[in-house]
């Protein structure tokens, strides 16, 4: 099936390295889902690219010359001209943090396959916020595995015990790990969880936890 330019998802590419920018615009030149609309070798050029080319996404790395990616992420946010996506290192998590509070909807660590590249890329088009499970560990297990809440997050229309499911979820632990910390059964966990997310709206437990670590859907 044949899908139409006006329905693929358009995106800038945005990394210093000749060989990142181009590997990700060959994966998605050959898929018709996509449009690659611009590559930037800084954050500069990112934002340039970016209100000269209407786009959906930018996938942006942090760590650029001239503009950073953080820097540059909070002026196309501010400017309402694309969805930003950060490619990231496993050891980027502190600049990470500082890209999603300038906007970012989410983060992709560079080892990804094509396929989770992708899926990543419509999950953030069609509204999802991301985040590598491993990013998430690392950003909540910092600080002595201290889980501070977010200005933003709306604890008070949560009980104390579903507050205790929503830290235990910030803090990478499943299912079974949470009963075990809470001394309930693992049925009991997974329906606050599934109450928890339906109040919110939201389908999965990372959105939730990335709400709750950055006050930001």
């Amino acid at each position: 099936m044949v899908i139409d330019m006006a329905d693929r998802i358009r995106v800038i590419i945005a990394d210093d390295s000749d060989f990142v920018r181009d590997g990700m615009r060959i994966i998605l030149s050959v898929d018709e889902e996509f449009e690659v609309t611009g590559c930037a070798a800084n954050g500069k050029e990112a934002v340039e690219a970016a209100r000269k080319n209407p786009s959906d996404v930018v996938l942006m790395d942090i760590q650029m010359p001239i503009m950073d990616g953080i820097e540059a992420t909070g002026v196309i946010v501010e400017e309402g001209l694309a969805k930003v996506l950060i490619l990231t290192t496993f050891d980027d998590y502190d600049l990470v943090r500082q890209a999603i509070k300038n906007g970012a909807k989410g983060y992709l660590i560079k080892n990804h396959t094509p396929d989770q590249l992708k899926q990543m890329i419509k999950s953030i088009h069609n509204g999802a916020g991301v985040m590598e499970e491993s990013i998430l560990t690392k950003l909540a297990r910092e600080d002595n595995n201290v889980v501070p809440e977010a200005k933003g997050f709306p604890s008070e229309l949560y009980t104390d015990r579903e507050m205790d499911i929503i830290r235990a979820i910030a803090k990478g632990l499943s299912n079974k790990e949470i009963a075990e910390e809470l001394f309930l059964s693992e049925g009991t966990v997974k329906n606050y969880i599934s109450n928890i997310l339906d109040k919110e709206g939201i389908s999965h437990r990372t959105q939730l936890a990335v709400y709750y670590l950055t006050g930001k859907r």
